[in-house]
């Protein structure tokens, strides 16, 4: 991959990295303040503890995505950015665009996902 690719994928990455650690951030501290009012009833609490789950899967989510980026970083920085991490063939560009913290070419991936790789 040219140089000028690279660059331009780190920081579509980067940039990616910093807006989920905002959200997580974010839903981190409505999950905490959803536990705050002490006059909620029965229902109320049931609804805010189905809240503050939602908020922390979700953000456990974004969480896994920021650990794909920082490795997909570090690949960057040693020349295997764009490279299946199991087949080592070249990642097409439009999987690199759609998802730039990917591990595996598609083909790699659906073995992944059938339990075959």
């Amino acid at each position: 991959m040219d140089k000028k690719r690279l660059e331009y994928y780190k920081k579509k990455l980067v940039i990616k990295r910093e807006e989920l650690l905002r959200v997580v951030s974010k839903a981190e501290q409505d999950g905490r303040e959803a536990d705050y009012d002490p006059t909620q009833d029965l229902a109320d609490k049931a609804a805010n503890s189905y809240t503050k789950e939602f908020l922390f899967s979700q953000s456990n989510h974004d969480r896994v995505i920021v650990a794909l980026i920082e490795e997909a970083l570090k690949r960057a920085k040693s020349a295997n950015f764009g490279e299946c991490v199991s087949c080592h063939e070249e990642i097409q560009q439009k999987r690199l665009e759609a998802v730039p913290w990917t591990r595996h070419c598609i083909s790699c991936q659906e073995k992944q996902e059938k339990g075959l790789l």
